[in-house]
């Protein structure tokens, strides 16, 4: 199972992050998981929101450069050794890793991990198959 997540590319400037955000918050949109990165000049705002469409359209309109993937949502235990027994089914299944974050979600006994793979349906079938399955947009919020 898959979920959409938006990729916001942003200019490290001042305020950009909270300005961008606005946009989502005015029009009622809830954010999960964010992950945001930098660099000297540009950044990188990863999000999964309960209404995917409608903040495409509103950041789009905005005039904000944003692009949509699908990543999947993985439960892990949250205690040591939880991530590493994900990468490592990923691992053993030659699954490729583009990115991830992690965050505690609603389910209070499990975090879960956010990972962008090359190769979604065998990861989904890795997982699955050492009785991991991956949430859908409806259990992360």
């Amino acid at each position: 199972m898959f979920i959409k997540q938006i990729s916001i590319f942003v200019e490290n400037s001042f305020g950009t992050a909270a300005e961008t955000l606005d946009i989502l918050s005015k029009a009622n949109i809830n954010i999960s998981p964010l992950s945001i990165a930098d660099s000297s000049d540009s950044g990188i705002m990863h999000l999964i929101v309960d209404d995917t469409d409608k903040a495409l359209k509103l950041l789009k309109d905005a005039g904000i450069m944003v692009k949509c993937n699908d990543v999947l949502a993985i439960p892990m235990a949250d205690k040591p050794g939880g991530l590493s027994i994900i990468l490592n089914i990923l691992k053993t299944a030659n699954i490729s890793i583009d990115y991830m974050y992690a965050f505690v979600g609603k389910q209070l006994e499990n975090a879960i991990v956010v990972a962008k793979v090359d190769k979604n349906d065998k990861a989904v079938k890795a997982l699955e198959a050492n009785g991991i399955t991956p949430l859908g947009v409806n259990e992360v919020f």
